[in-house]
């Protein structure tokens, strides 16, 4: 049976390029960049190279990147560090309701802990408003956490915008932007955020690796403990080969940065364009919204997600009904919750689709003409 994954901003297949070059590295480097000797020295070498990169690529400075397991350590890293920080001088901070649940449940835990949290609702289009934001400031606020591109429906948020107005303030500014980086253009300091989370594998990279960039002279307190690693923020040995792995998926996504969203964008077209052809009831959730080329979150009218996902699985097409985290359990999304309230429809017909590398126009009509299908059968 053919197979055809549309589930890229669950995960990626890992680029040749970086696999390769991650297998070089492997079979010549295996030094501890701690160590002074010369195969310390080689691995050292090699980190800070891929340091650097993954610091050009986002306008940041070499020593504001600091390596995690992926881009939930990398939020949880920035909001309690941020949190523990600052909060003798405030412990009030700011969120979305439509956050990753890497930041939802961090907020969460700070609030058994004596923090106060705001979960700013979206409108239907899943976005929050930079008026919102300036309404929800107090004198006790510490830090302000807000998604750049949301995992589930696509939507792409202000954040330069929020940034503009939080600069003049001490509140520190995170954006978790796993699914927006290498689909967007990113830079820091025209963003003017302190802290950004960043994922290897949602471009292609390795799993089990990723960064959070923390702007200079930001006070996070580490919230773990041991050796001096990674500029004493986060101590264990680096996971070097994971960590060039990234690097090089970094580079290959920034040189083809623009070519990938203009490819995304056709798919977006060819799918939504075929499904109006076979006549197929359904809507864009968030379709108002300026999106992330690679996400089309969409609700078929009068169907079951559970259903519709089983069938496509049997088809061989692997989709999925929101966060990977929560896919398993099949409950209702948060986000669409959050944009529609409990009760709409839907949040139990939706499905997104993302593309990415392998997908091809070819596929993209074939799982529409296979959606058609099903969707005409499961009514009938």
């Amino acid at each position: 049976m053919k197979k055809i994954y549309l589930d890229h901003a669950a995960t990626s297949p890992m680029n040749e390029q970086v696999i390769q070059k991650m297998i070089s590295h492997m079979e010549s480097t295996f030094g501890n960049p701690s160590s002074i000797h010369s195969f310390g020295r080689e691995a050292r070498k090699e980190l800070d190279e891929s340091r650097m990169t993954i610091a050009k690529a986002i306008g940041a400075k070499h020593g504001e990147i600091v390596f995690t397991s992926g881009g939930t350590e990398a939020d949880n890293m920035a909001i309690l560090g941020a949190a523990y920080s600052k909060e003798k001088h405030g412990k009030h901070i700011i969120t979305t309701a439509i956050e990753h649940h890497a930041v939802l449940h961090t907020c969460e835990k700070l609030e058994t802990e004596g923090f106060e949290v705001t979960y700013l609702q979206p409108d239907e289009n899943g976005l929050i408003t930079v008026e919102q934001v300036k309404q929800a400031i107090r004198t006790d606020t510490i830090l302000v956490t807000i998604m750049f591109g949301n995992n589930e429906v696509g939507t792409i948020q202000p954040i330069a915008e929020i940034g503009q107005v939080l600069k003049e303030t001490d509140i520190l500014f995170h954006t978790d932007a796993v699914q927006a980086f290498g689909l967007l253009p990113i830079d820091v300091d025209a963003l003017h955020v302190d802290l950004l989370s960043i994922s290897s594998h949602k471009i292609n990279g390795p799993k089990g690796i990723g960064c959070l960039y923390i702007r200079q002279h930001s006070m996070i307190q580490p919230i773990s403990f041991g050796g001096e690693q990674e500029l004493k923020r986060r101590p264990g040995t680096e996971n070097v080969p994971a960590i060039i792995g990234f690097a090089e998926a970094v580079h290959i996504s920034q040189e083809k940065l623009e070519e990938k969203v203009q490819i995304y964008k056709e798919y977006k077209e060819i799918f939504i364009k075929d499904l109006k052809a076979a006549e197929i009831e359904f809507e864009i959730n968030g379709e108002k919204a300026d999106c992330l080329a690679h996400i089309v979150n969409i609700s078929f009218t009068g169907t079951d997600v559970e259903s519709m996902l089983v069938n496509l699985d049997m088809e061989g097409i692997a989709v999925s009904s929101g966060s990977a985290c929560t896919a398993g359990s099949l409950e209702p999304s948060h986000v669409l919750v959050a944009m529609f309230s409990k009760t709409s429809d839907r949040i139990r017909n939706s499905i997104r689709f993302s593309f990415g590398q392998g997908n091809t126009k070819e596929q993209i009509e074939e799982v529409v003409a296979i959606l058609a299908k099903i969707i005409k059968r499961l009514k009938g």
